[in-house]
């Protein structure tokens, strides 16, 4: 099946017409309304030498946050008070942060400046949210995600201190869990979050946990 290209249209091809890696279109903008739309739909975006490329992999990558596994030493991080949780105190620092550590593996980043800006919007409208581990009132880790009705979409995670992100991302989870969270997309693997208890499901599994828990005025 031919790969989409998308204009300045407002919408998005079914799921089912993504490539074998889970790459569904290309091109479009990166707008306020295009980001809402692609997560109802289960899709996100990826940037590619400046093009927006948009992506719906099967499988998915998932935690259900009642499958959160803690190990001992994180139960001991955890309760040590190694830091501080805050949430949505420095949202654009952690988008910053994301963007400039280094990681194994992978050169360069997919987080740009037209990419920060919009997340930016989406955070000024209460769609999307960080979570930050603080040490001796210095950010040492968090996350970034977009929430809509009960589902959390994580987008990118850092550390600057041993388990500052896991820290952070381990009390979202237990703060949002009893406020009805149902599921987070992790997008894609990582051995990273597979210790924390995600795992991989059917698109077609994921998509239908979207329509039941994502209410339809996001």
């Amino acid at each position: 099946m031919p790969l989409h290209i998308l204009n300045e249209k407002l919408w998005f091809p079914p799921v089912e017409d993504a490539v074998t890696d889970g790459l569904l279109a290309i091109g479009g903008d990166i707008s306020f309304d295009r980001l809402l739309l692609a997560y109802r739909n289960g899709i996100f975006p990826w940037y590619d030498d400046d093009v927006p490329l948009w992506w719906s992999p099967n499988p998915r990558f998932v935690l259900f946050p009642d499958e959160l596994r803690v190990s001992k030493s994180m139960q001991r991080t955890l309760s040590n008070d190694s830091f501080e949780f805050r949430m949505n105190t420095a949202f654009e620092d952690v988008m910053r942060n994301c963007k400039s550590i280094p990681r194994k593996m992978q050169q360069g980043t997919w987080i740009n400046e037209t990419l920060i800006h919009h997340y930016i919007q989406l955070h000024k409208a209460g769609y999307a949210l960080s979570a930050e581990a603080w040490h001796r009132g210095t950010l040492a880790g968090g996350l970034y995600a977009v929430k809509l009705g009960n589902v959390l979409f994580g987008e990118s995670m850092f550390s600057k201190e041993s388990n500052a992100s896991k820290f952070a991302f381990i009390r979202l989870v237990q703060k949002l869990q009893k406020e009805g969270l149902k599921l987070i997309d992790c997008q894609v693997y990582t051995q990273h979050l597979e210790s924390l208890g995600a795992r991989m499901i059917d698109r077609k599994e994921f998509m239908q946990i979207l329509h039941a828990e994502i209410h339809q005025d996001y």
